[in-house]
């Protein structure tokens, strides 16, 4: 499990015991990454050769049956996503009341490994558009799930196997999707990133390739025409601090591949948590006492002063952070520290909730006056809707 997580796109940790035992790993060690920041960001989509063709290439092309326009959402809510470890997980839209508006279930994709030599490190099989939850099942089938209720089938993407995983960032309008296909071996992961018209597989056009010990993740768009990937390890053995969850991200063009903002860095401030339409946080790997604000032009917003190795996430407006670390979440201005509340994701600016299981059952708090409420459901924050960047 990874200590920095990103909204709908990573292995959240949220759990009390889980915290404390990775921010310790994050203060025993350097970044497992560091020492090499160039070793993916320089491969990764930037200002080479793109590799693009409007026509379909060995990648399967989406089947998608037709399915009806999404419906308007009023307010905003959080997502959690069920156990991995099981056959099947559910996905569940929780309001700022803490109830369950909508759940679904579907089949749990293939455990990966890097050729039983290492773990691979992939992040949840979710993502969020401005009104879905779109989830993928064991056979890369992708449906959606909306807080009306409303699900269907939406799209395909390549099947998991024992050494493949997709993964998947859905736009906020519902109209593309780009997709990450890693193929995980003893030496780490090849990676082929393309992005279609999430109906029916139209306009594809396959963006990037790459082989080596880093790969990229889809963590979301940022508006229509910017989207937004992680530099994350493609394995892992035995953890480590930062070893598990995106290192940097890369705001590319979706049609050329073309990287036009990178933030945080590999070697010195690397991403401390989910990123919000406001920005990142990067916490600097030197000491972990200080933090970094990012807006998406890597512009430095603000910086903030730690106590410690901190996850860290920046309110949907941007006029907040929640920090987290072993007694709780705190926040920079205006509001109460919350002890024994661990928030993994923000619902809108004045609500987070904290994800769970059955020893520590998921919660919503108000964070002006610290105010909780329990949660009917199980799992790690899996972003929010509305869910763009």
């Amino acid at each position: 499990m990874a200590l920095l997580s990103l909204m709908g796109t990573l292995p959240h940790v949220s759990a009390p015991r889980k915290v404390a035992a990775l921010l310790a790993l994050v203060a025993a060690t350097a970044a497992c990454g560091g020492g090499s920041p160039n070793i993916v960001a320089g491969h990764s989509p930037s200002q080479g050769s793109p590799q693009a063709s409007s026509t379909p290439s060995s990648l399967p092309s989406s089947a998608a049956s037709p399915t009806q326009g999404p419906q308007p959402v009023n307010g905003a809510f959080a997502v959690l996503v069920s156990s991995q470890a099981a056959t099947s997980y559910s996905v569940s839209v929780i309001g700022v009341d803490g109830k369950v508006v909508a759940s679904a279930q579907a089949g749990t994709p293939s455990q990966v490994s890097c050729a039983n030599a290492a773990a691979a490190l992939v992040p949840l099989p979710v993502s969020t558009s401005s009104s879905r939850v779109y989830f993928m099942d064991a056979q890369g089938v992708v449906r959606f799930l909306g807080p009306g209720g409303d699900t269907g089938r939406a799209t395909t993407v390549p099947a998991g196997t024992a050494s493949r995983r997709s993964m998947f960032a859905v736009s906020p309008d519902d109209q593309r999707i780009a997709v990450i296909v890693d193929d995980f071996t003893a030496a780490g992961a090849s990676t082929r990133l393309y992005v279609e018209d999430l109906t029916a597989g139209g306009n594809h056009v396959d963006l990037f390739s790459e082989t080596g010990a880093f790969t990229l993740w889809p963590i979301g768009w940022h508006g229509s025409n910017n989207l937004v990937v992680a530099k994350v390890a493609s394995c892992t053995q035995g953890g480590g601090a930062f070893c598990c969850g995106p290192l940097e991200l890369h705001v590319i063009d979706p049609a050329t591949a073309t990287r036009r903002f990178t933030l945080g860095n590999s070697s010195s401030c690397v991403i401390a948590g989910s990123p919000s339409p406001a920005g990142v946080v990067c916490e600097n790997t030197s000491n972990f006492t200080s933090a970094t604000v990012l807006n998406w032009t890597a512009g430095t917003v603000r910086t903030l002063a730690l106590n410690g190795p901190s996850l860290a996430y920046v309110s949907p407006s941007g006029g907040m952070v929640a920090m987290v670390d072993n007694t709780g979440t705190s926040f920079t201005v205006g509001a109460a520290s919350i002890n024994g509340l661990f928030a993994c994701t923000w619902i809108d600016d004045t609500h987070v909730l904290s994800g769970g299981d059955s020893q520590h059952q998921p919660r919503v708090a108000e964070i002006t006056a610290g105010a909780m409420v329990p949660v009917a459901a199980q799992g790690d924050c899996g972003g929010r809707i509305p869910g763009g960047l």
